[in-house]
């Protein structure tokens, strides 16, 4: 039986960056992975989903150069060449990783691991023993029980991206971020898109302000929303609701995500006061000395860099080094849709519930300059800070570009910043990020532009 430092169970984001910096710190690391390296992120989600979002976007940009005075002629779309360019994004970056494991002498193991609280590994007819576990067993699809979908041919976001011809309809049960971002992709390719969502709107986790120009942006994509939904029944051509019937080519059920909790049971692990995820203490230790967990099993953000986050303080934790905490209001969340939504910290109930003295800035990309030359003004910039210290308590940014200028602000609140650094920041001209300054100086009634 073979000996390993530090066993690692699941190669996703959350699996692999663990396992990098495990052998950075000079651990003999093995990595087990039952399915594809890269997990879901790689694979079914993040970056084939962003992949498909810029091909959609192509085409906008192509038809607004139309109204702009530059002709293309008639637009076509040759659905399978565009998947096939998805699976060339996927393999890169796959490949990246299988290489990245060689480099850093990281022992890969191909299949399904079960554990004993001995903490023996057995893999196959192998058997391996760590000093310390990382569960990094991540998650799939959660089916809700509707009736008569147990019966039919439907798409989960794990199979979504097998797909080799383009719909000519498609209905999406679920409303929240993954669903919409989809719902993005496949619009603008000529798939007529209906979102059907039990709650009563869409995107609940979003800013109230963000998600009424997704909406508007939705319907001028002629993509349906239903909330509200009574889904009755689902047949193999159409979803019977209580006063409505919607037919579809191909169905898509993306109505979130449960964890991969089989190993977690084999070790008997205590759960969340909820039974649902696993629970860690700040260093992601499991109620089983030696036993890490991190990512989607433990709930919280189900997002890949958190997942990466979590991975390297276990890591660091099991080397016997005491790390800071995750700070969960530094997280960025993003949506990828047109225009995104970037969004990090506390928003104005939860500061105010906080018990800060609050102020919301709001700037809108409609009087910047950049914004107006590349013809993407829909979007704003909000800033929730402390009006006694002037203190980053939260930011949304919804425009082009969002995902990425959130870190301008991230930045200044990691690095203890207050409002009154970003209002004193230079920023280039022309540029969205003007806006940021923009917001912060009219914290203090000195924005030049409003």
């Amino acid at each position: 039986m073979r000996n390993f430092d530090v066993i690692v169970i699941g190669a996703g984001p959350g699996g692999y960056v663990a396992a990098f910096r495990a052998a950075q710190l000079g651990k003999t690391v093995a990595i087990i992975e039952k399915e594809k390296i890269g997990g879901a992120c790689l694979n079914v989600g993040c970056i084939p989903s962003k992949t498909l979002l810029k091909h959609s976007e192509m085409v906008e940009e192509i038809k607004k150069a139309n109204d702009w005075g530059i002709h293309t002629g008639e637009l076509s779309i040759d659905f399978l060449k565009l998947m096939q360019r998805k699976d060339q994004v996927v393999q890169t970056l796959t490949s990246g990783v299988d290489y990245l494991l060689k480099k850093n002498h990281i022992t890969l193991f191909q299949g399904e691991a079960s554990v004993n609280k001995e903490l023996v590994v057995a893999v196959g007819d192998e058997k391996i023993k760590g000093q310390d576990i990382l569960l990094a067993t991540g998650s799939k699809p959660f089916i809700p029980p509707i009736n008569g979908l147990e019966q039919i041919d439907y798409m989960t976001t794990d199979s979504f991206f097998d797909l080799k011809e383009l719909p000519e309809s498609l209905v999406i049960i679920g409303g929240g971020v993954i669903s919409v971002e989809l719902a993005f992709a496949m619009a603008p390719l000529g798939t007529k898109v209906t979102i059907v969502e039990v709650a009563h709107d869409i995107l609940l986790t979003e800013d109230p302000d963000a998600r009424k120009i997704i909406k508007d942006q939705l319907k001028k994509k002629n993509i349906e929303i239903i909330t509200n939904a009574e889904i009755q029944e689902v047949k193999k051509d159409k979803i019977v609701m209580a006063n409505l019937e919607i037919a579809y080519n191909k169905l898509l059920v993306a109505t979130g995500r449960k964890p991969n909790i089989e190993v977690v049971q084999q070790l008997e692990l205590e759960m969340d006061t909820a039974n649902r995820f696993v629970a860690v203490n700040d260093n992601y230790e499991t109620s089983q000395k030696h036993v890490y967990a991190v990512g989607d099993v433990i709930g919280g953000y189900q997002l890949a860099h958190v997942a990466s986050a979590e991975g390297l303080i276990a890591v660091h934790a099991m080397n016997g080094e005491t790390q800071r905490s995750l700070d969960q209001t530094g997280i960025p969340r993003c949506v990828y849709t047109h225009p995104e939504i970037a969004s990090f910290g506390l928003n104005e109930d939860q500061a105010k519930e906080a018990g800060y003295d609050v102020k919301v800035t709001k700037s809108l990309l409609a009087g910047n300059g950049k914004a107006i030359a590349i013809g993407e003004t829909e979007g704003f910039v909000k800033i929730i800070s402390d009006s006694n210290y002037q203190e980053i308590l939260g930011a949304v940014i919804v425009g082009t570009g969002a995902t990425e200028l959130i870190g301008e602000v991230l930045a200044v609140k990691h690095s203890e910043g207050t409002m009154n650094e970003l209002a004193s920041l230079v920023q280039a001209h022309p540029s969205v990020s003007e806006t940021i300054t923009e917001n912060a100086n009219a914290l203090f009634q000195q924005a030049i532009h409003m």
